[in-house]
């Protein structure tokens, strides 16, 4: 089988190494425990406490007593080991931090996205509550219609009266001087 052969079939990937499994939500939150440990006043207080007393030992100890003599190399390793560990512990947190803060703004994004279309069909809502209501009677214009029908029916009820009236004159004669008189007689007035 040639080369070309190789690279076009998928097979199996070969490692040197096994396979370390982890699972990436505890590994992560541990990260994130440690990035925020780093971070406290206590972490610097303690680690400044731990290289007083490494350089204090180291000095004035006697010499067979002392672990790490006086350009403190081993110190030194420590120091350099622990950074290289927390720079990406703590860039795996900030990912992580990132992460959520990127859910939460989509989620803000769709929250903000329906409360403007809520807005948007309250607002058409409103708009054609007011149509309508332009087009409902208020008070003034009812009473205002009551009124003139008020006066159209007293004008009815004169016109009636006056044409009763006058049939009444036609068959009794004309009496007061002319003026016309009612059913008894007087004359009526509105």
């Amino acid at each position: 089988m040639s080369t070309s052969d190789r690279l076009n079939t998928p097979g199996r990937e070969r490692r040197w190494l096994p396979r370390v499994r982890v699972d990436a939500e505890v590994f992560g939150t541990f990260a994130e425990g440690f990035a925020r440990f780093m971070g406290t006043a206590s972490f610097l207080i303690w680690m400044t406490v731990l290289i007083v007393a490494w350089l204090g030992w180291n000095s004035l100890a006697p010499d067979r007593w002392q672990i790490d003599p006086f350009p403190w190399l081993f110190l030194t390793l420590l120091l350099s080991l622990q950074a290289s560990y927390a720079a990406p512990l703590i860039l795996l947190a900030q990912n992580r931090q990132e992460a959520r803060e990127r859910v939460s703004l989509e989620h803000d994004r769709e929250v903000a996205a329906q409360a403007r279309a809520d807005t948007d069909f309250l607002a058409r809502e409103i708009a054609a509550l007011r149509m309508r209501i332009g087009d409902l009677a208020t008070r003034d214009f009812i009473r205002s219609e009551l009124r003139d029908l008020l006066e159209e029916l007293d004008k009815g009820e004169d016109a009636e009266d006056g044409s009763r009236t006058s049939r009444e004159s036609g068959r009794s004669g004309v009496r007061d001087g002319g003026r016309p008189s009612g059913r008894d007689g007087s004359h009526q007035s509105r």
